[in-house]
């Protein structure tokens, strides 16, 4: 049966650009896809020449001598059922700044632009679905930056050096969670997976991978190297990472 990889979009995003540092939205979508493709491949095929042996060989065309190499190493590759991306659309509103009052359009911020045409270059992909929720817009507003708040408490900078770039509008998602639940829960039910690998950092996802679970499906999690908590490997059958494993330094 194939395998369905659900995708956290916010923790993906923040993790690949930690990763792989700051790329297109058309580069960013094909290394998406690149890292969920890997995961349909056996760990031995991910080494330089072992996928495409192990793919000749599990063809019609193979020829009929043995290949040179262990049996468990050219497992074939598993198929592959849906990527399901989720996420929110980017802020639309309009509001003014919060020092120097000017307004701002944030549907027209480099951020929006940005995040939009990464949603279209998904959209063009073979077997990805978008799963979208929504930006509780009329609740939320200006807070300092973590760091700018820190610095402040501790005497380092005072409340009139602060500028505009020390604030960040925060607004609640609201749907991306339920939709990932859901979709965990229905895959399961309906047996239309024996296996699913969910790319996400938190311990939101436990509830449905127990339900997963219990429904006899095999539940992977790849953090993209991210640390967990020890407590969330009771929660699930394997942890995998495809992505280049990052230097101590990051």
């Amino acid at each position: 049966m194939p395998t369905a990889i659900l995708v956290d979009g916010a923790f993906f995003l923040r993790r690949y650009r930690s990763l792989c540092g700051s790329q297109s939205p058309a580069e960013v979508a094909r290394g998406l896809y690149r890292m969920c493709r890997a995961h349909l491949r056996p760990r031995s095929a991910r080494r330089p020449g072992v996928a495409r042996q192990a793919e000749v060989t599990a063809s019609e065309e193979a020829p009929a001598q043995p290949a040179p190499m262990p049996e468990r190493s050219v497992r074939a590759t598993r198929t592959l059922y849906r990527i399901f991306y989720y996420d929110c659309p980017p802020m639309t509103k309009r509001a003014h700044l919060p020092r120097s009052g000017s307004p701002i359009d944030f549907s027209t911020t480099p951020v929006a632009q940005w995040r939009l045409a990464f949603f279209d270059q998904l959209k063009r992909l073979r077997k990805v679905a978008l799963r979208l929720g929504y930006i509780h817009q009329s609740v939320g507003g200006w807070t300092l930056r973590p760091q700018v708040l820190k610095d402040l408490l501790r005497g380092r900078r005072r409340f009139d050096e602060l500028h505009d770039a020390d604030f960040v509008y925060a607004a609640p998602q609201k749907g991306v969670d339920m939709r990932l639940g859901l979709d965990i829960a229905s895959l399961a039910y309906k047996k239309q997976v024996d296996q699913i690998i969910l790319v996400a950092g938190d311990s939101d996802f436990v509830p449905a991978a127990k339900l997963a679970r219990r429904e006899g499906i095999d539940f992977v999690l790849d953090p993209m190297w991210a640390p967990i908590r020890a407590d969330l490997f009771e929660h699930i059958d394997g942890l995998r990472s495809v992505l280049p494993k990052p230097s101590s330094n990051r």
